[in-house]
């Protein structure tokens, strides 16, 4: 306990790194068939992209390309009661208002795979983890206790509507990432043993807080919390989606730290593709060799073009790689 403990308050205090480079856009495709575009994570399953939203509590959806715009194709599963969040009574009855008002009682931010054809859904409003074979029954996945009690520890998870936002496992399915969102934000992991998941001597890798103004590219100036809103595991390193600061950064498997951060800010803050809001709206991240995708949750907000349909923007990969030096 000691050694995680001492972790946290060692990272407290980090400064996250500055993006010093600008992603190319290489495409944008808007989604149609979705509900108020809201969609939450983004993973490449077998042969294609799966989402989830935060408003259904039964059903994934499978992102089908197109010429104009791309589609949605659902896949049905039914979850069944998850396992005490271990979160104090006015934090689970917050959350729980929350899914009343909008919809989504559970909550689900993110989604990912592993080599098996596994999808992993992260559910917000009970700290829990489900699991959608490719055959048979979804199922929770057995998270240790620990996870919750040194995250709260070290700061996190203290917020209603800001707490697991983002979600990787590693192909083999023996290690799995979670994000706490904001206020403070920080990094989760977990080991496989066996049919369980462990801290393996402790599960938190960063706890940070802190605030930041938006990029100068967004016109907006008031300092907003810094924010995890996805996890991309690509080639043995960890990345974030940094919603306010518009950014996707690499970060240590082993403390959490930031290597290097790449920005899509002048991207996508131009009059067009702007959407105004304070904190920015991506929401889904999948890394490869060749670029990153990024899926945004625009609710029903317009940008500054009119569109209101969910987007999913592609990326032109960095020079030297997702892995270069600076």
């Amino acid at each position: 306990m000691r050694r995680w403990l001492l972790a946290g308050l060692l990272l407290a205090g980090a400064v996250p790194v500055a993006a010093t480079e600008q992603l190319q856009l290489a495409g944008e495709h808007p989604v149609d068939g979705v509900p108020r575009g809201n969609l939450s994570g983004l993973a490449w399953c077998g042969d294609g992209f799966w989402t989830v939203s935060d408003r259904d509590d039964d059903r994934l959806y499978r992102l089908v390309p197109g010429e104009h715009s791309w589609t949605v194709e659902e896949e049905r599963f039914s979850a069944p009661p998850p396992p005490p969040s271990g979160l104090p009574w006015g934090l689970r009855q917050g959350q729980r208002l929350i899914g009343w008002v909008r919809g989504g009682m559970l909550d689900f931010e993110g989604i990912t795979c592993d080599g098996s054809g596994n999808r992993y859904l992260v559910s917000e409003a009970s700290l829990g983890v489900l699991m959608i074979p490719p055959v048979g029954p979804a199922r929770w996945l057995k998270l240790p206790p620990a996870l919750i009690s040194q995250a709260r520890g070290a700061g996190l998870l203290q917020r209603h509507n800001a707490f697991l936002e983002g979600i990787a496992v590693d192909p083999a399915s023996q290690r799995l990432w979670l994000a706490a969102e904001r206020e403070r934000r920080g990094l989760l992991v977990l080991h496989r043993q066996q049919a369980d998941w462990s801290c393996n001597g402790g599960c938190v890798l960063l706890s940070e807080g802190g605030f930041e103004p938006p990029p100068a590219q967004s016109g907006l100036t008031r300092p907003q919390p810094l924010d995890f809103s996805d996890l991309a595991f690509h080639e043995e390193r960890l990345y974030t989606l940094e919603r306010m600061t518009h950014q996707i950064c690499r970060r240590s498997l082993s403390t959490g730290q930031a290597e290097r951060c790449w920005s899509f800010a002048d991207a996508t803050l131009g009059e067009d593709r702007r959407y105004g809001a304070p904190h920015g709206v991506a929401e889904g991240l999948w890394l490869d060799a060749k670029g990153a995708w990024v899926l945004i949750d625009n609710g029903e907000l317009a940008r500054g073009d009119g569109e209101r349909r969910p987007m999913l923007w592609h990326f032109a990969a960095p020079e030297g790689g997702w892995g270069a030096t600076p």
